[in-house]
Order: structure tokens, then sequence, then C-alpha cells
């Protein structure tokens, strides 16, 4: 069985001959993959920069986290039968810790993650714990239900920042991540949302074929300059690039919101006089709790359509190595491997 896998730390990934997979444990079920999506935490990983060496201890491991596919097995305990379509939550929670005890599963101390930390979905069988699991609504594919993740992240971030009626909103960074928070507030009602980005050309098409006509370009000026004395409520940062957070606190209203949802390389220096005789928040973001799947699975399904052109290619798995390059160099929006 054909696998895309971190064998060591460095620079790159493998495509490895894996051995097949032996039947499920009662709590798990075997999901086979039909399409999976490369993340931008993925690309890290792929360029091991900062950030990734907690998955030292748990190499070699099969990559992906961003999947969808039918059940082929099912162990006793899986409430979905074989042959459902579904998509998978990649946090996985040891329900035993203080944390997961009180009811607060997504600070699980022992939390692992499926593509990361456990085998994910970057070869055509993958064994997952059952619990995480969600089926499919019948008007959403495996490509689209293999979005989910990445638009959970995006409709969390645009949660944390509280956005309302009204609100203009800022997303920085026009990748998927940013993508789906553009999408989702403007679903939470934003009056107008500013996508931002440098020199992106093929994702800026993407925020311009999801609906979106306010896009700046910071490589022709700086934000603060194009946007002209004009102050956003919120702001959502999905770049991994630290200065691109002081860029957003420079044009947020007082007392506003700033989100990160990046995953950065190195540290931020804040200019924090500013910062506090602004009253601005700063908020983190990372993963997303149970309901957002629910919510997301609901909204993907009243219009399907609406969130296929995030998606710009689609490779075998023996071209990961491609998909990968072409994310890298920002020449792809979303990138979506068939095992």
């Amino acid at each position: 069985m054909l696998s895309l896998r971190k064998s060591k730390p460095g620079f790159g990934l493998d495509l490895f001959d894996a051995a097949e997979t032996p039947p499920p444990s009662p709590t798990d079920a075997i999901v086979r993959v039909e399409n999976a999506g490369i993340c931008g935490s993925d690309v890290h990983a792929y360029e091991w920069t900062d950030g990734y060496g907690f998955m030292v201890p748990h190499l070699p491991i099969t990559m992906g986290h961003e999947f969808a596919g039918h059940i082929v097995e099912a162990g006793a305990g899986s409430v979905l039968p074989v042959g459902t379509r579904v998509t998978v939550m990649p946090g996985v929670d040891c329900g035993v810790c203080a944390n997961c005890r009180r009811g607060a599963a997504r600070n699980c101390l022992a939390r692992t993650a499926i593509g990361l930390t456990r085998n994910g979905g970057f070869a055509r069988y993958v064994t997952v714990p059952a619990v995480n699991l969600l089926a499919l609504p019948d008007a959403v594919d495996t490509e689209l239900g293999a979005l989910t993740e990445p638009l959970c992240v995006g409709a969390e971030a645009v949660l944390t920042g509280g956005v309302g009626l009204g609100d203009t909103v800022l997303v920085m960074g026009p990748g998927t991540i940013g993508q789906a928070a553009a999408l989702f507030a403007r679903a939470a009602g934003a009056g107008k949302v500013y996508v931002v980005g440098k020199a992106d050309g093929p994702r800026f098409d993407v925020v311009q074929a999801l609906g979106f006509a306010d896009i700046i370009d910071v490589a022709e000026a700086p934000l603060a300059e194009q946007l002209d004395g004009k102050k956003v409520d919120v702001a959502i940062e999905a770049t991994g690039y630290p200065p691109s957070i002081v860029d957003g606190l420079g044009v947020l209203r007082k007392g506003g919101v700033l989100v990160v949802a990046g995953i950065h390389p190195g540290p931020l220096t804040l200019p924090l006089t500013d910062f506090v005789r602004n009253r601005h928040q700063l908020r983190a973001t990372h993963g997303c709790d149970r309901p957002t799947w629910d919510k997301v699975l609901t909204l993907l399904a009243r219009d399907p359509e609406h969130f296929r052109p995030m998606i710009t290619h689609r490779l075998p798995l023996d071209r990961g190595i491609e998909g990968f390059e072409l994310a890298r160099q920002r020449a792809a929006s979303k990138v979506m491997l068939r095992p």
C-alpha cells in the first residue's frame, strides 16, 4: 500500500510501500481514503520549519489530516456502519486526563493528531478511532468532505474573533484557512471582508471566485496605505508570518480583536504601548470544537458547489511530492491527493 510519509527530521517526504492495514480494534474503523488535502501545516512539516520537533518521537509516520472516504471495516464499538461516507476529525483525545474528565477535551493533555503524531490519510487505507468519524451529508462528496477540517479551522477563527453583523473584517492570508475565514465571516454577517496577500496571484483568483472583491496585495503598497485610514473591527491572521500581526494591529480599531490562526516559525516583537493604549485584544485559535464540525457540515450541505473553487489541483498519491511543491511555491490553493 503506497503511503506518503515523514521518515526522519529534515526537509522532504518519502513515498513508501507500507504494509497492509491490520483488522481494526473494537474502538477503531478503517477508512478507504478517496481525497486528502495538503495543508499548510503539512508543508511546514515537509520543509521542517521550527515548531514541528514534536513529531520526532513518532517518526516514521504517514501524514495527512484533511481527508474523507468510506468506512470499509468497523470495530464492534463503531456507531457508523461499513459503507458510510465520512470525514475525519484529526485530534484524538485521551479521555482520562483532567481536562478530558471536566469536559474540555479540546485541551486534552495527551492529545495525539492523525497525520502528525499517528498515521494519517496520505495512504489508501487508514485506521482511526471510530469516534473521530463524522458521516457526510448526502449532498457533500468526499472531495468537499476533505475540505471540512480547514473550513472548521477558519470557522473557529471567526467565532474566536466574535465577528458580528455589519463588522469590517480583515483576513490576512489568502490560502485555504484565510479563504475559510472570509467565507464564515461573511456567513456571520460581516458588512465588508478584506483579504490580504502578497503577490498571491493563483490564490487571489480563488478568493475572487468565492465572491470577494476587496483584495489587497501588499506587494504593491503597505497595508495601512492601501486602507487609507480605514479601520477594521476584527482581523484574522492566517499567514504564518509574524510581522503581519503588527501590520494587522496597525489598522485595527480601538478595542478591536486580532485572532492569530497561523503557525509561526519565529517570535513576534509587539509595540506594547500602542497595543495597550488601543485596548487591542490578541487571541489565539487552534483546531476547533466538535460543534463547529457539525455547523460547518450543515452549511457545506446547503450549497456545496460554492466551496468547490477552493480546490485547484487534483493529483494521484504517487505525485504527492509534486503537490507539496505546488503548495509550497504558492502555485496552488488546495491540492487534493487521491490515494
